[in-house]
């Protein structure tokens, strides 16, 4: 492949994940308004949940924006990532304390078909979305888009936990499926907080993606032992 095309290549491959990333954040403010709603009307320790892990992924990609937005972005990564795992270990503080609330007392959740056909709608879409920017990061040799196809891919893991407790309620009437949910959504919060505490897993690059910016990332999907490109060759590919 000549040069020319190669950089084409590479063009096209930066507007799709561009474009992938933009639509990921624009999807999960609706996922989270829609979550949130339906969860306080059925009282759903397990909507409420998911649609604070939608305002939390909302709220880390602004603060990587907000961290490349400065000349020397390395010098606010420390505050952004410290801030990133406050909202996580918040969220799962809450939605812990409210799935143990609604098991312990015994608070059955309402049936929400609105609820199921949203976590329906994430497991769906989220895998193909990971999917496509995933290829598209391989391609180009980026971690940074490969990092946030994996994030991705976990609120895909979370919708299925999700629509599993939303069914159980609905289909078999087990009013505790749902705060179990919830708690496994809470672990999920506890994992990335923790990530982000220690500065692990990329986190939250849709910001950094959006802007243009690439960090050499502790989860690139090269195998062990083999050579990763340089950080000087990726830092400028998206």
């Amino acid at each position: 492949m000549t040069a020319a095309l190669a950089a084409a290549r590479a063009a096209v491959l930066r507007r799709r994940i561009r474009w992938v990333v933009a639509g990921t954040i624009a999807y999960n403010v609706v996922e989270a308004a829609v979550a949130l709603t339906a969860g306080t009307l059925a009282s759903s320790a397990a909507l409420i949940g998911f649609g604070l892990d939608s305002v939390v992924e909302v709220l880390s990609a602004a603060a990587v924006a907000w961290q490349f937005s400065a000349p020397d972005h390395r010098r606010r990564e420390h505050a952004a990532l410290r801030l990133i795992a406050f909202s996580f270990f918040g969220l799962a503080a809450f939605v812990t304390f409210d799935a143990l609330r609604a098991l312990l007392g015994g608070v059955e959740a309402a049936h929400s078909p609105a609820g199921i056909v949203l976590a329906a709608a994430s497991l769906a879409i989220m895998p193909t979305v990971s999917w496509i920017e995933r290829r598209a990061g391989r391609e180009l040799g980026s971690a940074t888009a490969i990092a946030d196809s994996r994030q991705t891919l976990i609120c895909a893991y979370l919708s299925a936990a999700l629509l599993v407790g939303l069914v159980l309620n609905a289909s078999l009437g087990w009013w505790w499926a749902d705060p179990l949910a919830a708690l496994v959504i809470a672990g999920f919060a506890v994992r990335e907080g923790r990530e982000a505490w220690h500065g692990d897993g990329c986190c939250a690059t849709s910001g950094a993606l959006l802007h243009g910016q690439e960090e050499a990332c502790a989860c690139d999907d090269h195998p062990a032992g083999a050579s990763s490109p340089a950080i000087g060759d990726r830092r400028n590919l998206l």
